[in-house]
């Protein structure tokens, strides 16, 4: 897995930069290649974070340029300004038991998506 994560420090309103980022850059994603989760977080004081998690270095880096296009485009008026930038691969992924096994809808919705991690999913998720 590889993971991207955008910490923007002088958001308006982050609320409303999720709620626009979660329509727009939801639906680039959903269309994206290796796509796994996206998440927005409200760090306080003006502080707002987006972490995307893909299967590969090479879906995130595909699906990163198209987010930025979007933010640039989109969310200009929010003045965002240029996030500080964290990427990598992920080298430990520990998820609760009770999260995947007692939740019908996560291992519903992953499972529709296909690929590796549905799979991974549907087996834990079988469990």
């Amino acid at each position: 897995m590889y993971i991207f994560i955008r910490k923007f420090t002088k958001v308006r309103s982050v609320a409303d930069a999720a709620r626009r980022a979660k329509s727009g850059v939801g639906q680039l994603l959903r269309e994206s290649r290796g796509f796994i989760s996206y998440y927005v977080l409200d760090g306080g004081e003006g502080v707002g974070v987006a972490v995307m998690i893909f299967e590969d270095r090479e879906s995130a880096n595909a699906a990163n340029d198209k987010v930025l296009e979007f933010v640039q485009a989109s969310l200009l008026d929010l003045n965002l300004g240029d996030p500080e930038i964290i990427a990598g691969e992920v080298l430990v992924n520990i998820e609760s038991d009770v999260f995947v096994k007692g939740s019908s809808a996560t291992c519903a919705s992953t499972a529709s998506r296909g690929g590796r991690s549905a799979r991974r999913q549907e087996k834990l998720c079988s469990l």
